[in-house]
């Protein structure tokens, strides 16, 4: 038997990714907020050369063509960020603030941000209600973190809820923290919001990659960007019927009791939702074996992607979830660029392979074709012979 040679996975333009990840991170874009993120993308793809469609409220589908048209298949990243919206206008000429995505409110204290009114910017601080230990003493180390026991702070003389109003302050106006980044000559990335603009910058560089080389796919490549992720909904839109397979690309959690590595890719096999397809699962960890990518596999109990909210919306497609390793998901992350290269290379090597199976280009089909998990060699089933019910009957 002939042996086919892994391809070479073109080379990602490092600078290129950079670049694009700073350019991303200073872009505001709360879910909700995401106009301005979407126009850049679609910069982005169009400096490229590559076509795509935005859906009404700003997801975005780009298209990278190969031989067959199906079975399609997508490569998900999302642009929107978590953030935070005014809940009151309170008489000391502060707000009060509730979240927008899931996250803590001792990773926003202190944090410097932009409040969006309906005609313009604020600047602000969010601070716990008691901060000052000259005023409060040990008082501020005992308060809870919640967000009920935080508010924003805006540099704007404000003394009441008429200097509010009077700003143009309202309830339901966005505020957008500071992503604070920092590149390390090291590797190392620090920043808010790397979940999952370093994904949406690693995904822009695969396509350019790809794009550049000239490398041939087999099926029709869809790179979705969407704008809900952190809400729950994500890739609920954007998907046709002809996609059978799709990969999101997010945050991967390196912490006590996870597999996952600052600076590898991680093969998530399961997340909250529960366990992704096997199929495409192993074939990624494949993958990353052939190309020697640096890999770990992993489970999150605690997480769910652009991924769940697809199979969610009805569609009946092959799901995986792959991510670059970071530290400190929803606060101050961190990855290296390590993790950013390897989830790049993944990302090529996935998109310049076969689909999972043949069969997929249709919705419905014969058992012909159909993908085998577990083959009858594989399952050695006790054999124990069961006990004769005769055996319990009383005599007479």
């Amino acid at each position: 038997m002939t042996h086919t040679p892994t391809p070479a996975l073109p080379p990602l333009d490092e600078r290129y990714l950079e670049e694009t990840l700073l350019q991303l991170l200073a872009i505001p874009s709360p879910v909700g907020l995401t106009d301005a993120v979407v126009r850049y993308t679609a910069g982005r793809l169009d400096a490229l050369g590559i076509p795509y469609e935005i859906t009404r409220r700003g997801a975005i589908k780009a298209t990278l063509k190969g031989r067959e048209r199906r079975p399609a298949r997508a490569i998900v990243a999302h642009l929107d960020t978590l953030g935070a919206m005014v809940r009151e206008l309170k008489p000391n000429g502060r707000v009060a603030v509730v979240p927008i995505g899931s996250w803590s409110s001792r990773f926003a204290e202190g944090g410097r941000l932009t409040l969006f009114t309906d005609a313009g910017q604020i600047r602000g601080t969010c601070l716990p209600l008691k901060t000052s230990g000259h005023a409060f003493g040990d008082a501020i180390d005992t308060q809870p973190s919640t967000w009920d026991h935080v508010e924003v702070r805006l540099d704007h003389p404000l003394a009441s809820v008429a200097d509010l109003e009077q700003a143009g302050v309202r309830v339901g106006d966005w505020m957008a923290f500071d992503p604070h980044p920092e590149v390390q000559p090291g590797g190392y990335i620090n920043a808010r919001y790397l979940d999952d603009k370093a994904a949406v910058a690693v995904l822009l560089t695969a396509c350019k990659a790809l794009r550049e080389s000239g490398a041939e796919l087999p099926v029709d490549a869809h790179p979705l960007f969407t704008i809900t992720e952190e809400v729950g909904s994500g890739s609920s839109a954007a998907l046709h019927g002809d996609i059978a397979e799709m990969v999101s690309l997010d945050i991967a959690i390196a912490a006590p009791g996870q597999a996952t590595d600052e600076r590898a890719v991680t093969i998530c096999l399961q997340d909250q939702s529960g366990p992704f397809d096997y199929h495409l699962s192993h074939k990624l960890i494949g993958l990353a074996q052939a190309h020697g990518i640096e890999h770990r596999r992993d489970v999150f109990r605690f997480y769910r992607s652009d991924s769940a909210a697809a199979v969610e919306a009805g569609n009946d497609i092959r799901t995986a979830l792959i991510g670059f390793g970071a530290d400190a998901s929803h606060a101050q992350e961190r990855t290296h660029i390590d993790a950013l290269r390897a989830l790049g290379q993944l990302s090529m090597a996935y998109l310049m392979s076969e689909p999972v199976a043949a069969r997929d280009r249709r919705s419905m089909g014969s058992l012909e074709g159909f993908t085998e998990q577990l083959k009858p060699v594989d399952m050695q089933v006790a054999t124990t012979p069961l006990p004769d019910p005769q055996d319990f009957l009383e005599p007479g």
